[in-house]
């Protein structure tokens, strides 16, 4: 899959294609299925897919300090949208000047004039364009004068988690900040996955028998709540069982938030300054203050076991 930034990297003999739009974070299952038809489509017609999407999100730019906790950063969602079979992803630089792009501007600007659509596949809930006045029944009616399809999908797939609410990407993030990263995960199709560097912490963890990653979080991160979690670390095309601790670390009387991942039954790993990525398979408890240094490694050699069961389990 190739990907272009900005409306400058599409080749100027760029052909017909079928196009979605969306900021798609966490390219969950709802997401999936209209990606999937546009892939479909692009195929019945013998032409490439593309997905249009944007950085930063369009709500930091509306309203500055209101970018929402990321599911995927962008990098993740094109290796999820690569899986799915999209040939080409374009990521639009969302600044103030594109923001009051009128949705019939928006429509020759991108569809017409630079990615030639033959057919546009969204949501029925889309919208676009200055104040997100375009919507799905305008896109159809600019088809109509452009000559190019446009094609609804419902996205609506419901199940347990959100005691049966939509799939969302809003969903997700609130499920993630309450912990709840099983229905994140009935969601998004896997579990929801952190990433960052590991950094040098108070290396607490190592004395106390416990060696883990101290993962430096991407910018807006949807992080779950404070807790132990079973998961998995990934770092250089291994996945190893972990106990994930996510908090303050109240025994030591900490103030930062960390995600630190413990690698269950491995030794000597040195990952210092790797990009790694954190799966969260389960919640195993909540963040607590011991008694005694004893009485925390005695729940810390607990909750690995626990973990180790829960991964095995998945597994």
């Amino acid at each position: 899959m190739q990907r272009w930034r900005g409306l400058a990297d599409i080749p100027e003999d760029w052909g017909r294609s079928v196009v979605t739009i969306g900021s798609y974070d966490g390219v969950h299952r709802g997401h999936q299925l209209i990606i999937r038809h546009a892939v479909e489509r692009a195929r019945e017609l013998g032409v490439p897919s593309v997905v249009v999407t944007f950085d930063p999100h369009p709500s930091e730019v509306v309203r500055p300090g209101s970018h929402p906790p990321l599911l995927a950063p962008h990098h993740r969602r094109a290796e999820l949208m690569a899986e799915l079979g999209v040939d080409e992803l374009l990521i639009l630089p969302f600044t103030t000047e594109f923001s009051k792009l009128t949705p019939a501007d928006f429509v020759v600007k991108v569809l017409v004039d630079k990615l030639h659509a033959k057919a546009v596949v969204e949501g029925p809930n889309f919208r676009f364009g200055h104040k997100a006045a375009g919507n799905v029944e305008f896109l159809i009616e600019q088809g109509k004068v452009y000559d190019f399809e446009v094609e609804v999908v419902d996205l609506y797939v419901t199940g347990d988690a959100g005691g049966g609410e939509p799939f969302s990407s809003t969903l997700t993030r609130r499920l993630v900040a309450e912990g709840d990263v099983e229905g994140a995960a009935e969601i998004l199709g896997r579990p929801h996955r952190v990433e960052g560097v590991v950094v040098r912490g108070a290396q607490r963890g190592r004395e106390l028998g416990f060696p883990t990653a101290n993962v430096e979080t991407l910018p807006h991160t949807a992080i779950p709540a404070d807790g132990v979690y079973a998961g998995w670390l990934h770092t250089q095309g291994e996945a190893m069982p972990a106990a994930i601790s996510v908090g303050t670390n109240p025994q030591f009387d900490g103030t930062e938030r960390t995600v630190e991942a413990y690698a269950i039954d491995r030794v000597g790993l040195d990952l210092y300054g790797l990009h790694v990525a954190v799966d969260f398979l389960a919640f195993v408890r909540g963040q607590a203050k011991f008694a005694s240094l004893e009485a925390l490694l005695e729940q810390m050699a607990e909750d690995v076991k626990r973990c180790r069961e829960l991964i095995s389990a998945a597994e």
